[in-house]
Order: structure tokens, then sequence, then C-alpha cells
């Protein structure tokens, strides 16, 4: 039986604005269920609504909250936290972003949500926008920012943008990712330093084909279905 090492973040130096979770032998777990070729859809959506859902609680964290005092059913008083502002706003990048949304709506109902339609060229494998909707009071607010894959960072790039240009400031953006690599979160800080990422793993590096490496397929197709 192969020996588990104590739970860390990664060997790598990662960019200070850059939080991976914990890899815990129970995360590595739903990951090789994930990663596994030969799992079956059900088992892919399982695992990976599993990881998405530590992904999202992480998240929110991150967001800025205040102290909230209540009353405890036995009288006493207990200080806990509150978000600052009073609802929440996230935008996701359909399809595969659409996946954390549904969860998203699970864990905190009240969300607004926003929608950016971005699609990478399969050739050029630069990114083209098809559609946008955001709610009308998202200027000023934190966002966070759906997509699950992040491997060479156009999309997340146009999506911040687009973010930026409805009046959210780029500190307040905060990426939702269940997967990247370092190139990308490189050609993402390039760009926008003060974007936040919170992801669940960060792979080795991306093949000559713009695919991670390891890697874990097309997330939207084997989410939904769709693969072959």
């Amino acid at each position: 039986m192969q020996k588990l090492q104590p739970p860390s973040s990664s060997n790598r130096a990662l960019p200070p604005n850059a939080f991976p979770l914990r890899r815990t032998p129970g995360l590595l777990a739903l990951h090789a269920a994930a990663r596994n070729r030969e799992a079956s859809h059900a088992e892919f959506v399982t695992a990976t609504r599993r990881i998405m859902r530590l992904l999202l609680e992480e998240s929110l964290a991150y967001l800025c909250y205040e102290d909230r005092l209540v009353t405890t059913p036995t009288g006493f008083p207990f200080t806990g936290a509150a978000l600052v502002q009073h609802e929440l706003f996230a935008v996701s990048v359909p399809r595969a972003g659409d996946a954390l949304e549904a969860e998203l709506r699970d864990i905190h109902p009240g969300t607004r949500f926003g929608k950016v339609l971005i699609q990478r060229d399969t050739v050029t494998k630069l990114p083209r926008m098809f559609y946008q909707k955001l709610p009308a009071q998202i200027a000023g607010q934190q966002v966070l920012l759906l997509d699950p894959m992040m491997a060479t960072a156009g999309t997340a790039n146009m999506a911040v943008k687009v973010l930026q240009d409805a009046g959210v400031a780029e500190a307040d953006i905060l990426l939702v990712n269940v997967l990247t690599c370092p190139s990308a979160l490189e050609k993402l800080y390039e760009r926008h330093p003060m974007v936040r990422v919170v992801t669940s793993y960060i792979d080795d590096a991306l093949t000559e084909q713009a695919f991670m490496r390891p890697g874990i397929g097309d997330f939207g197709d084997r989410f939904y279905g769709t693969t072959p």
C-alpha cells in the first residue's frame, strides 16, 4: 500500500493570488475518479460535483465578510460572520461553467447570475465572444467568475475584460476554476494581476494541442454526456 504524503497545495511556487485546494487524499481520490478515461458518465458527474462543492465553499471564503452577532438556541451570544454585500453575484461561462452555476444555486440560492458565452476556436485556439448578459447591478460588486477549465487563459482574460467594462473592479473578480496549469496562470496575471483564482488542481503543463497534461478531457462533453 502506498503511503500518502501529508496534505499540501503543491510544491510549485504559486502566484500570490492563486489559491489551490489542499491536495488531501480525499481530493486526489475525486480527481482520480474524474480523470479516469474509463469512468462512466455518472461516475464523472458524481466526482466532479463533489469537487465543485469543495471548490465553491472555499471560494466563498475569499469574499469580504463582516462580524455578525447572533443568539444561539441556548441563549448565548455567538460572533460569526456575514457577507458584506447583501447579494451574491456570479457570471458563468457556458457550457462548462453552467455546471458550477448549478452547484452554486444549491449552496447560495439567492445568487444573481450573468452569462458570458466565449468559445475557443478549434483551429486558432483563440477565444471568440458570442453573447453576454449581466445583472444590471453588477458594477462595484464582488463577482464569482465560473469557468471550470483554464488552459490558455484566453477565455478567462476576455471574460475578466467584460466584467471590467461593466464596472467590476479587477480585485473584486474571483475566478472559480476546477483545473488549470502554470502557463495559463502566467498569461492571466500578465494582463490581470489583481484577479484571484481558486482552483481545485494545477496540472503540469499544456500539450502542443493546448490540452492540459495529465488533463481531464473535455469537461463539458463529459459532464453533459455528449462525448462519443
